[in-house]
């Protein structure tokens, strides 16, 4: 069943438009409700980064859920992986997360964790749109769903937080910047690393409902760079609005991406025997990760872009760690979802143990060089290209000139009318010109 409302990572969008509204936010809440509970009320966990519109959108679900006769549970600003978390320790029925992860306020977005705090099945997800096909009614009044705060939420995370790292190690002497992206983790992130001992230096952490993800957290790590290198600290971590996914900087202030970062937690994980199976990457994970794997022994599984697949093929095979460039970092062993400080955690951890700097660690992996052209397809299909006998003997080709030591990928834009040409290999020129050369080869079948 194709689905029309969730996407890959829940439902998003611009605030007020299409089903980001109240009056669908609200209907989603009592379909959920329905479904999730399947008549027998239940709780539901609900909880938000720091956008404005969570307001508006929290008390739309909230009288969802309760006309659904389903008792909520409002943890307020809270990280998603912490949702998850709570979701599974404190028994509820589901957890649901308004956020739209990295995007500006402008946009707002709802995703659930069913009770084991993994994503929902696709199947579920299909329940849901199909009780939304049908008229909203309320349960008798003395079914209805009664809301609570829950007030020691932050604290409970916290702890988790620092439990999935040993408890002797001390950080005192070391002093890191922490970027919240001035989204959920801003009274979080900070309080863990200093209960750990670290001195922490806090940047976009003041939120106003307005400014998160604007200017600072993962996705723009140069604020973070700019401050570890005034203040003279030992590295950095930027997180997310919602906190599932993390960037880091070196004391050298060079950022150090998911792909580095996986590659040190793997190689961390292999050294103390807690590494299970292969790890898992995406598409467009850097072929330096996969070959400064191979050359520890450590096998590399890709699938497509989105940490979804990832999670999935991790749960198949049993295996423990996977993610993505962008720092969606799943450590399967700690928890069941991407989680922007326990990921950090873990570096900290190995530098601690290894007593190497965070520069010292990511040398050990390459990242090989990479062109990424994007060429327009006007009214052409992105299938036809992709099918093109002439575009495949190309890529073809020039993965038989690079010898196994480059790759080539196209990948239709899932937002717009483009096919993305990526070329990776040893050498920057060679990696530059194959790009060229297959980008004119993909417009003149556009052309055409």
């Amino acid at each position: 069943m194709a689905r029309k409302y969730f996407g890959t990572d829940g439902i998003r969008g611009r605030v007020g438009q299409g089903p980001i509204n109240p009056e669908f936010v609200l209907k989603l809440g009592w379909a959920a409700g329905r479904v999730l509970s399947n008549g027998h009320g239940g709780k539901v966990l609900i909880g938000k980064d720091t956008r404005i519109s969570g307001y508006m959108f929290e008390a739309a679900l909230e009288a969802g859920l309760a006309a659904a006769g389903v008792d909520i549970r409002m943890l307020g600003p809270m990280p998603t992986p912490g949702i998850a978390y709570l979701t599974r320790t404190l028994h509820a029925t589901a957890g649901i997360v308004i956020s739209a992860s990295h995007n500006p306020h402008e946009d707002n977005g709802i995703k659930f964790f069913s009770a084991d705090g993994n994503k929902l099945p696709d199947k579920v997800e299909e329940q849901i749109e199909a009780e939304l096909e049908k008229p909203m009614t309320t349960v008798s009044s003395g079914e209805l769903g009664k809301a609570k705060r829950l007030d020691d939420a932050r604290g409970r995370y916290i702890e988790f937080c620092k439990s999935t790292i040993p408890s002797r190690l001390n950080f005192s002497g070391m002093k890191i910047v922490v970027d919240c992206a001035h989204g959920a983790t801003y009274h979080i992130a900070p309080d863990v690393l200093e209960e750990i001992g670290a001195e922490v230096i806090s940047i976009g952490a003041e939120p106003n409902g307005l400014n998160i993800n604007d200017g600072f957290g993962a996705t723009k790590p140069r604020a973070l760079a700019s401050s570890v290198r005034v203040n003279g600290a030992d590295l950095g971590i930027a997180l997310d609005g919602d906190g599932d996914r993390v960037i880091l900087v070196d004391g050298n202030g060079e950022i150090v991406d998911g792909d580095e970062i996986l590659y040190i937690i793997a190689r961390s994980r292999l050294a103390n025997g807690g590494l299970v199976g292969n790890v898992v990457g995406t598409h467009m994970s850097n072929l330096g990760l996969e070959v400064g794997l191979r050359d520890i022994g450590v096998g590399f599984d890709r699938v497509a872009v989105g940490d979804r697949y990832i999670l999935e093929r991790l749960a198949e095979k049993q295996w423990t760690l996977g993610g993505e460039p962008s720092g969606h970092i799943i450590c399967r062993d700690r928890t069941t979802t991407g989680d922007g400080i326990v990921s950090a955690l873990q570096v900290l951890a190995e530098i601690h143990k290894s007593g190497s700097s965070l520069a010292e660690l990511r040398a050990g992996m390459r990242k090989f060089p990479q062109e990424l052209i994007n060429v327009p397809l006007g009214t052409t299909r992105a299938s036809d290209v992709m099918a093109n006998g002439t575009v495949r003997q190309a890529v073809e080709a020039a993965e038989a000139d690079m010898h196994g030591d480059g790759r080539v990928l196209l990948r239709p834009s899932g937002t717009e009318p483009l096919i993305r040409v990526m070329v990776e290999g040893r050498e920057a020129g060679v990696v530059a010109a194959t790009a060229n050369a297959i980008a004119e080869v993909v417009r003149a079948q556009v052309a055409h």
